[in-house]
């Protein structure tokens, strides 16, 4: 699976951006694809994740009823739409995917994804 980024920028505080992930290779679906992020010196924070089969999703607390994660009809393309922005969201975003054996993603961390994107920086002023 081959994962790109896209749409990442600076933007100022309360305002919205959205991230694309551009998919390719994903057969035998369905999948976990997840949206990481990570700031300056810390791990890779799981911010949003979608059970491609029901488009069921879940959110981290930091960014629950801002951000939704989303898929194309075709399924080959991820979003990331993030909205009322504060600096706090400053980092690199990444998109990932793994083939999960549960029928939902909420147990997969960062370890148990196999395939990623190479970032995209965000940054909020």
């Amino acid at each position: 699976v081959q994962l790109v980024e896209s749409g990442g920028g600076s933007v100022q505080a309360g305002g919205s951006l959205r991230l694309s992930c551009g998919a390719s290779g994903m057969i035998d679906k369905p999948y976990c694809v997840a949206w990481f992020r990570r700031e300056s010196g810390t791990r890779r924070e799981r911010v949003a994740a979608l059970y491609t089969d029901d488009n069921s999703a879940l959110y981290s607390a930091s960014v629950e009823g801002r951000f939704t994660i989303s898929q194309d009809w075709a399924a080959t393309t991820y979003y990331l739409q993030m909205n009322s922005l504060d600096t706090g969201d400053t980092a690199i975003y990444y998109c990932a995917a793994l083939r999960p054996a549960a029928t939902e993603c909420s147990s997969y961390g960062e370890y148990s994804y196999t395939d990623w994107g190479q970032g995209t920086q965000v940054t909020v002023s």
